[in-house]
């Protein structure tokens, strides 16, 4: 589930200066000067068998080159996830959108060390200075896009955790984390608050127990995963989402609705593969990995109907970036055990780039500047927000959280080891 709440703060642009005035003579002096020297050129490249001049494929790894320090792909997802992150780097806006690309760059430079990627999110648009934005998995998304590049940029720069230790506690602090419902969950807002829309909880809010694990491991405080365990587990006095939300055999059940209007599982369950992934992580305890795999291997069971049965992409849901980002932190976990799951999500993604094999009835990966759209299924109808988007910050930032994250393991895949 996403959704479209940050707006792009306007810009002025500076209106062009007039040309000066050139007499004729000298205009045509140069615009005949210019002619030879651009035949000169062309006869030139022609006469030299061509050896100079760019292939189509090396002027697409040029184009790369500038945009990216210097580093060229030669690997065809890493080249892909260039792509899609060059225009999502175009549309960069500093709210959750934002946040959701930049944890996909984080993963592209930890396997290309790219610095280009490193300045774009730590000088030109630094992390610190994304919006908390307006429910609190927008504040879960930009502390986990910290702690994220704070881990793959060698674990030095602690402002980010810093940062991102902020956001947290201010949510904490505020009462986002409470049990007036029965059971332990983040919502939204406090309990008490006076708002035009009710107080719900999902599995987005939720996220924040992958940032609480994921500061524990930064900074040794236990108060942060006290917190995770306590969202899980709950306590004497309320149960926690396990008990409240998980039905066994990797089935997952909360109220129902349309996405973010109700819907406490817009994902099926998906989502607490990641949950269960930074909690397993954090105590190594193997109850969390036996229902990741349990919850990995149902949502991708074509019998559940939410997936397709050729292809795997979400029939009826958007917000693929992030399920992209559950599955392979779920395959992290547990390789053996789940071992197909990156072949299936390379047909996931290889559907969108080829536009469901030239057969979709409307746009999922648009050829000229490579903006995909927010739904996935090539029929359309999909539940979200904005799901027919393509190429906005949106759908761009989901579609660099999906490419780059598949890019990272597919490049790494033989040393993957469960963390």
């Amino acid at each position: 589930m996403t959704k479209f709440r940050s707006s792009k703060k306007k810009q002025g642009h500076r209106r062009a200066q007039p040309a000066r005035k050139s007499t004729s003579r000298y205009v045509t002096v140069v615009v005949a000067a210019t002619i030879i020297l651009a035949c000169v050129i062309v006869w030139t490249r022609i006469h030299r068998g061509g050896s100079n001049a760019l292939q189509p494929s090396r002027r697409a790894e040029s184009n790369r080159a500038e945009l990216h320090g210097g580093y060229q792909p030669t690997e065809k997802w890493l080249q892909r996830a260039y792509l899609v992150s060059k225009l999502y780097h175009s549309v960069y806006t500093p709210g959750w959108e934002g946040a959701y690309g930049a944890i996909g760059d984080a993963y592209l430079f930890a396997v290309t060390n790219d610095s280009a990627l490193l300045r774009f999110h730590t000088i030109q648009h630094p992390l610190t200075n994304l919006y908390n934005g307006y429910w609190v998995d927008d504040r879960a998304w930009a502390c986990l896009a910290e702690l994220y590049w704070w881990d793959v940029s060698g674990r030095t720069n602690m402002l980010l955790v810093t940062d991102a230790s902020q956001r947290y506690i201010e949510a904490r602090t505020a009462g986002m984390l409470s049990n007036h419902e029965g059971y332990w969950t983040w919502y939204n807002y406090p309990p008490n608050s006076r708002v035009d829309e009710k107080i719900f909880t999902n599995s987005n809010m939720n996220q924040m127990v992958s940032v609480a694990c994921r500061l524990y491991e930064a900074t040794g405080n236990r108060r942060f995963l006290d917190d995770a365990l306590l969202v899980w587990a709950g306590d004497g006095s309320s149960p926690g989402i396990e008990k409240s939300l998980y039905k066994g055999s990797g089935r997952w059940e909360g109220k129902k609705g349309l996405a973010a209007f109700g819907k406490e599982l817009p994902w099926g369950g998906t989502e607490y593969c990641s949950i269960g992934a930074s909690l397993y992580r954090a105590t190594k305890d193997p109850k969390y990995k036996r229902i990741v795999v349990a919850t990995a291997k149902r949502i991708l069971d074509p019998g559940t109907g939410w997936v397709d049965p050729v292809d795997f992409y979400q029939v009826h849901m958007d917000g693929n970036g992030a399920f992209v980002h559950f599955l392979m932190d779920a395959y992290q976990t547990a390789p053996g055990e789940l071992n197909d799951i990156p072949g299936k999500v390379e047909k996931m993604l290889e559907h969108v780039w080829t536009n469901h094999h030239g057969t979709a009835a409307l746009i999922l990966h648009r050829e000229l500047d490579h903006g995909i759209r927010n739904g996935w299924n090539p029929q359309g109808g999909e539940d979200g927000y904005g799901v027919n988007e393509v190429g906005t910050v949106h759908a761009q930032g989901e579609a660099t959280r999906a490419f780059c994250i598949f890019a990272y393991f597919k490049n790494i895949q033989d040393k993957i080891r469960p963390r």
